[in-house]
C-alpha cells in the first residue's frame, strides 16, 4: 500500500476513533500542545546530555 494512502486512512480511523470516544476538539488541542512540550524537553535534555564536555565532567 502507498504511504500516503497508508496515511489517510489512519488519520480517517482516528478521527472515527476520537468521534466514537467523544474527545472534544479542545481536549485534542492541549494534547498536541502537551505533545509538543514534552518532545521539547526531551529535545532539551538531550541537548545537554551531549553538549561538549559532559562527558569529560562526568569522569
Amino acid at each position: 500500500m502507498h504511504p500516503d494512502i497508508h496515511l489517510a486512512l489512519h488519520h480517517a480511523r482516528a478521527t472515527e476513533l476520537r468521534a466514537e470516544a467523544g474527545v472534544r476538539p479542545a481536549a485534542r488541542n492541549r494534547q498536541a500542545l502537551r505533545t509538543r512540550v514534552g518532545w521539547t524537553l526531551v529535545e532539551v535534555g538531550l541537548r545537554l546530555a551531549t553538549r561538549p564536555g559532559a562527558a569529560a565532567a562526568a569522569h
